[in-house]
């Protein structure tokens, strides 16, 4: 069986879009399926990492075509430093950046890489007169890719999966953007049309399959996950109490009822602001570090700008405790950040603040790899912070992790692996 996968994302872009198709590229072999990567030529990635390039698989054939992205143009007119993703969305924008920000939301819909989507068409066109392939898959965001994968299976016929790494008009940051109401309307229509024209689709987590299963049935919960072996060494005795967040904190994801918990357990014991160190591994909003200040917590906030993918699993393999904070957002009980399948790997405590019947709790809880708090819960915060320490105080601060396995990328690619047999 051979599979054209459409991308944007891909090395040596960084970040967390590129892992999840990356990773089942790698191991799409074991299962007797040969990839075909189609992907954007010198894209402008607001993430680098090259070390991400060794985990392409040798021989895979890749397929480049260039794009214009009227984002580059946009950000040189703004006099701020240029943004790392759509959700740094700035929540109190000047008059000039409210009209780029206008412009992005309803001129560029789904998104500003709309422009790629005709001369893909074509380029995969051609490729499939002269080349067998028995799937397409388009993953997004950005979702303007779906709409490569609908065209392709209106003009060959051939079976497609669309896969939603995020929800479309219920990702983070919808909620942000200045939408008139006829471009809300233009994101539904297009999302529904996507869906329902889809003969499979795959999704992160199962909030979102109940959504989207109105429009589609052959709906396939397949998470995101980890790679590598996991953590099985006790973690050394060390004086420092680490709590370590890794990946991007905007504005949504600034959890400000921890940064008030930390103030306060300062205050009231001397022992405890001795040792406690909070490391932020990543991009962050300049309203996380005013947070911070206000808190009067610099002198225990390390800021690491983003670091290697290898790199960043040894800070989370040494922390005492991983932070994992769920975006504060309408949507957020479906947000289930890939982050988390990392800190799994990584076997440490887990303090997760976000909604208690959402998919990271569920994933928390049936796993037992650590505690999930509400947004609003400081009493329960506090009694679990303290007790991480008092662990941590008595040498015995681990965690009793079980049935992680299944979220190992290539027990995941097996499980896409039954999705594709199943489609020819």
């Amino acid at each position: 069986m051979k599979v054209l996968i459409i991308t944007y994302y891909w090395p040596p872009s960084g970040g967390s879009g590129v892992q999840r198709w990356l990773k089942f590229v790698k191991y799409l072999r074991d299962f007797q399926i040969e990839p075909v990567v189609y992907t954007v030529a010198d894209a402008n990635y607001a993430l680098i990492d090259t070390t991400l390039q060794e985990e392409i698989p040798k021989n895979i054939e890749i397929l480049k075509q260039a794009i214009w992205e009227p984002n580059d143009i946009l950000s040189f007119f703004k006099s701020e430093q240029k943004q790392t993703s759509s959700g740094f969305l700035n929540p109190n924008p000047g008059f000039f950046e409210k009209k780029l920000q206008y412009i992005r939301a309803n001129y560029f819909i789904p998104d500003s890489r709309k422009y790629w989507v005709k001369p893909s068409i074509k380029y995969l066109s051609n490729y499939l007169k002269n080349n067998k392939i028995d799937v397409i898959i388009t993953t997004g965001p950005p979702h303007s890719l779906h709409l490569i994968g609908l065209a392709l299976k209106q003009k060959t016929g051939i079976k497609w999966i669309s896969d939603f790494r995020d929800p479309w008009t219920d990702i983070d940051y919808f909620h942000q953007l200045p939408l008139s109401e006829k471009s809300k309307k233009k994101h539904f229509q297009l999302e529904k049309k996507v869906l329902e024209n889809s003969d499979a689709v795959l999704v992160v987590g199962k909030t979102m399959k109940e959504k989207y299963a109105v429009f589609n049935k052959n709906i396939h919960v397949i998470t995101n996950g980890f790679d590598g072996e996991i953590n099985t060494s006790k973690n050394k005795k060390i004086s420092t109490f680490t709590i370590t967040h890794v990946g991007l904190m905007n504005a949504d994801r600034n959890p400000v009822i921890f940064w008030e918990v930390l103030h306060e357990l300062i205050l009231e014991n001397n022992a405890f602001a001795e040792v406690v160190s909070v490391q932020i591994i990543g991009k962050i909003a300049k309203e996380v570090k005013e947070t911070i200040s206000k808190y009067e917590l610099e002198n225990i906030v390390q800021f690491i700008d983003y670091v290697a993918y290898n790199e960043v699993q040894k800070y989370q393999r040494e922390a005492q405790v991983l932070l994992l904070v769920v975006n504060n957002v309408p949507a957020a009980k479906g947000i289930l950040t890939g982050k988390l399948f990392e800190y799994l790997q990584a076997n440490r405590p887990i303090l997760a603040i976000g909604p208690e019947d959402g998919d990271v709790a569920d994933i928390i809880q049936k796993t037992n790899s650590g505690i999930i708090v509400d947004y609003k819960d400081r009493a329960k915060l506090k009694r679990t912070l303290l007790s991480f320490y008092t662990k941590f105080t008595e040498g015995n601060l681990e965690v009793k992790s079980k049935n992680i396995e299944q979220f190992h990328r290539k027990m995941l690619t097996k499980q896409l692996s039954e999705v594709l047999q199943k489609m020819t």
